[in-house]
């Protein structure tokens, strides 16, 4: 009978440890993969950022907005560049992202391409119109949001009753020097 009992004790306490370890060994995994799931959704975010700020001071030259020490051909040349680091920050999203998030990103990537593309003349397009592909980015970027924070169980929200749509933050309109 107490051998019985020593066996059983021993049994259930490695049926434990094992089990235990087991779980341990999960989260550790989950937690590794979510770590590496946060840096490749805030790299894509940051990537597609400046992708549209690059486009932005392009535009804004193209389009006499903005006066630039460099040329235009250097301004391209940015742009070319950031849309290489968006390019591969959105590969990590592909091979790490969940479902919702990598559809998310689709979208985004369809409003920041034509963003670049009104930005280089490859489509032309008012100036509401290119204020329109920018609000339609950043909420775009907030779905984003939504989805990683989700793909990560993160609660809350970055939108909603809590968080009203904001529009474009836009300098005043020019007003004419006295004497003009």
């Amino acid at each position: 009978m107490t051998v019985g009992a020593v066996l059983l004790g021993a049994v259930t306490t490695h049926a434990a440890n094992y089990l235990l370890e087991r779980s341990r060994t999960r989260n550790q995994l989950l937690t590794r993969w979510d770590d590496k799931k946060i840096d490749a959704y805030s790299e894509y975010v940051d990537a597609v950022k400046m992708r549209i700020a690059a486009s932005a001071r392009l535009y804004e030259v193209r389009e006499g907005l903005r006066e630039d020490h460099r040329p235009e051909v250097d301004l391209r040349e940015e742009v070319a560049e950031v849309s290489r680091r968006w390019g591969s920050a959105f590969e990590r999203v592909m091979l790490l992202g969940g479902d919702d998030a990598i559809e998310a990103g689709h979208e985004l990537n369809t409003v920041v391409s034509e963003i670049v593309w009104q930005a280089t003349g490859q489509i032309t397009g008012t100036l509401p119109e290119w204020r329109e592909r920018h609000r339609t980015a950043f909420r775009r970027i907030n779905v984003f949001h939504e989805a990683a924070r989700a793909d990560l169980g993160i609660q809350g929200s970055v939108t909603g009753e809590k968080h009203p749509e904001r529009d474009l933050l836009l300098p005043p309109s020019r007003q004419p020097s006295p004497g003009q």
